[in-house]
């Protein structure tokens, strides 16, 4: 008497869990593409953007930021202020985040090490800084980057929780850097 309806219990699990398994594997692209070219969970280590990123002195203190990274390559999208995450110009297996000081056309009083007092800033190309002035490794060391290794915008603080809500536009480090801007 139990064994047909073991049976038809058996078929509906085997059923449900094929059918499960399918809808979950056919989300795998879209999340996927999700991850790659619209928006991403990064994590920001070191001081060189305190206070605004791991405000804290504890070495173990590490912020998570939503970053944003769709179309966030090109010239028209990229702002004074913003916070970015880039490939190092000089070792593409590092990546740093820094504030947007100066993009393409502006001219910017640069400091030491940076071989020119002043520099103007290329066609599709920012000049980065952490807010850490005397301890980031930035554009002074590196001159202008390329639009293209930027990988995202820093949208917000997503942990840890005591964070939410920080503002990233609230610039610190380095004023009046800019001789001229380019709008």
């Amino acid at each position: 008497m139990w064994q047909p309806l073991r049976s038809l219990v058996g078929q509906i699990s085997r059923s449900y869990g094929l059918k499960l398994s399918l809808v979950t594997l056919s989300w795998v692209p879209v999340v996927m593409t999700f991850n790659d070219d619209i928006c991403y969970i990064a994590r920001v280590d070191g001081s060189s953007m305190r206070p605004t990123l791991n405000p804290n002195e504890n070495v173990s203190s590490t912020d998570w930021v939503l970053l944003w990274k769709f179309h966030s390559k090109k010239a028209q999208c990229l702002n004074r202020d913003d916070i970015v995450l880039f490939k190092s110009p000089l070792d593409p297996s590092r990546t740093y985040c820094k504030r947007i000081k100066a993009v393409q056309y502006d001219s910017v009083l640069t400091r030491h090490p940076y071989p020119r007092e002043v520099v103007q800033i290329p066609r599709n190309h920012i000049w980065v800084e952490g807010d850490n002035v005397f301890h980031s490794v930035d554009s002074n060391n590196f001159g202008p980057i390329s639009n293209g290794l930027v990988i995202g915008k820093a949208i917000t603080v997503i942990w840890p929780p005591s964070r939410w809500g920080a503002d990233l536009k609230l610039a610190t480090g380095r004023y009046d850097i800019l001789v001229a801007k380019s709008d």
